[in-house]
């Protein structure tokens, strides 16, 4: 609770005796902090509210489209994964549109960014990363996001895995 208060600016630089030690605690004024919160966790509910009266929040968007994305994606070369970014952007508006899920739990850029040590020149190596990333990562994420709805959930698992063949 402390901290939650001294990170509130008006608060910034002062000085606060801690509830259950005998010490002082201060967030300096000239701290910067940077959150970053996936709005499908919703455990952090009650902790959510608390932060977003203390800090201003904007939304960030799946990368798909960025500059960055599109350059590693023409460097790659590789037509599975252009098939399944093709894939993930027409599932991502699935999601965005179903009323139990939504924007917020639309599938990130990150889930392709390339490992360091992967040859990208290695046909066999990319496709074997992907099938990775789609069966260990995704398919278990639109399972648990369509538990209740088992139909959808195949129905893209078979759109994800047709992708790569």
């Amino acid at each position: 609770g402390e901290l939650l208060m001294l990170i509130e600016a008006d608060k910034r630089g002062q000085s606060l005796r801690l509830l259950y030690k005998n010490e002082t605690f201060t967030v300096p004024a000239n701290l910067h902090i940077i959150g970053m919160m996936n709005t499908a966790d919703r455990s952090l509910a009650v902790l959510d509210y608390a932060l977003r009266r203390r800090f201003g929040f904007f939304e960030m968007n799946p990368g798909f489209e960025s500059d960055g994305f599109r350059s590693m994606q023409e460097e790659l070369g590789n037509p599975q994964f252009d098939k399944l970014v093709d894939a993930l952007l027409k599932l991502n508006k699935e999601i965005a549109a179903d009323p139990a899920l939504g924007p917020g739990f639309t599938i990130g850029h990150s889930f392709l960014s390339l490992p360091k040590d992967i040859d990208i020149h290695n046909f066999a190596d990319i496709i074997d990363w992907l099938r990775s990333v789609v069966e260990d990562e995704l398919i278990p994420l639109l399972r648990e996001y369509w538990f209740d709805e088992p139909s959808t959930s195949s129905t893209w698992t078979e759109t994800l895995r047709n992708s790569l063949a």
